[in-house]
């Protein structure tokens, strides 16, 4: 699997509509057609995904039991030093208004058009800032995994909590 494989379980999980078209993702994702295509295939492989008759059903049970118990150990958090960027983790929302500020630099995914300076974060693929900027509940969910990549325990268990939520809302 590949960062971007979630990233797009996570976007049919939120919204909810199994016959969106390849070419919707893939623009609102910030990939390609053919890496959709790719994705797609992968996911099912792994019995993350069901297709059929053109409908993509996210098997939601085991992609929530995934970023529990896996998803930190196959994405490991990889941070650098100070960079302007998107704010991520337990430095976005919904975690943010739950934790106190404890002085340290903001985790942020490094993009040029990011308004808040602090440690880079990698993003679970190349188009996510990008992508969760234009989607306020994909960058929520998209936050919350980073959380769970590279956050405390406390973070990590609540940004699990509301994962379960978000993606089980939606069944």
């Amino acid at each position: 699997m590949q960062g971007q494989d979630v990233a797009l379980l996570l976007k049919l999980a939120i919204q909810n509509a199994p016959q969106v078209p390849s070419k919707d993702l893939a623009e609102s994702l910030f990939i390609s057609p053919s890496e959709v295509s790719k994705s797609l295939k992968r996911s099912a492989e792994s019995g993350l995904l069901h297709i059929a008759n053109g409908e993509k059903r996210v098997n939601r049970s085991a992609l929530i039991e995934f970023l529990s118990h896996g998803f930190r150990y196959v994405f490991p958090a990889a941070k650098g030093t100070l960079a302007r960027g998107v704010p991520t983790g337990a430095s976005a929302e919904p975690l943010k208004s739950r934790f106190l500020d404890d002085g340290d630099p903001p985790e942020v995914w490094p993009y040029a058009e990011g308004k808040v300076r602090g440690i880079a974060f990698a993003p679970l693929y190349k188009g996510a800032p990008k992508a969760a900027l234009r989607d306020p509940k994909f960058y929520s969910v998209l936050a919350l995994c980073d959380a769970v990549r590279g956050g405390r325990t406390r973070e990590r268990n609540l940004a699990i909590e509301l994962l379960g939520k978000e993606i089980d809302a939606r069944s």
